[in-house]
């Protein structure tokens, strides 16, 4: 018995191999374009990665370069503060009137030669009768302790025992105005440290909002309400008002602030901390 092996005709077997040969050709350009994709989204991803880092670089040189740049100018000011403080120690005036070559007395009648020599007062005798006033350099130990108590933990309360007897003796007094109610919001604008003071005539031509008002004038005080040349104005806040102020009451502005600034250094840690014995 003889058996036959039948094999596919010629045309079936190359449509299979073509079959396969296209399937195969699908599952490359399917790999392809997946891995061009992948491909696409890692260097996307890295370049993410590098501007990101490149901001944070960039972001964090800005905030030290301003921080230097603080650090600088407080340090500048702790300086000038600290010049201040030890050049208006109290001084004697009888020293200063010596200084200057003037004496005590003021002027007055005075009497001719002969009427001067018949009583007999001479230079030396006028000397004798001088006041003689010393420095007193005795320190007032209740307030002292309490600014001990008070530099332990700085606080801007002002009701805790030390800032209290300086608003009382110091600041209400310093900042009492005529104009009470103007003089409050003052205080309470050198407390918040949004009070700004400025030259009246040298700012720049700007255009001011019509809800701006400027109380007061050139030749007005807002806070005294007296008729003074005003050479300059302050500002409360983000208000748009200006009020002009004397030089008088500027000096005593400015000198409450120039306190308000060493406390709030003290309060930061910015100011160097000496010795008891020093």
């Amino acid at each position: 018995m003889t058996v036959r092996i039948t094999s596919p005709p010629p045309s079936q077997e190359l449509k299979l191999k073509d079959e396969e040969c296209e399937r195969l050709s699908k599952v490359r350009d399917q790999l392809g374009q997946e891995l061009e994709e992948l491909t696409a989204s890692l260097f996307e991803e890295a370049h993410k990665m590098v501007r990101e880092a490149n901001i944070k670089q960039a972001t964090a040189e800005k905030q030290l370069k301003e921080a230097q740049g603080k650090i600088d100018v407080l340090q500048a000011e702790v300086a000038a503060l600290k010049a201040l403080v030890l050049s208006t120690s109290p001084t004697s005036p009888t020293k200063e009137l010596q200084s200057s070559g003037k004496t005590p007395f003021r002027k007055g009648h005075t009497r001719n030669k002969s009427t001067s020599s018949a009583m007999g007062v001479n230079n030396q005798e006028v000397n004798m009768m001088q006041p003689i006033v010393k420095d007193c350099k005795e320190a007032d130990i209740s307030l002292y302790n309490k600014f001990r108590s008070w530099k332990d933990d700085p606080t801007m309360d002002r009701t805790c025992p030390f800032l209290n007897k300086i608003y009382e003796e110091d600041i209400f007094p310093c900042l009492t105005f005529s104009k009470s109610e103007l003089a409050s919001a003052v205080l309470e604008a050198v407390e918040n440290n949004t009070l700004s003071i400025e030259p009246v005539g040298l700012q720049p031509v700007r255009f001011v909002k019509a809800s701006a008002v400027e109380c007061g004038g050139p030749k007005k005080c807002a806070l005294s309400g007296q008729s003074k040349s005003c050479k300059h104005r302050i500002k409360l806040g983000d208000s748009g008002n200006y009020y002009y102020i004397s030089p008088f009451c500027r000096y005593r502005i400015t000198s409450v602030c120039n306190f308000f600034t060493y406390i709030r250094y003290i309060q930061q840690g910015l100011v160097k901390q000496q010795d008891e014995n020093e």
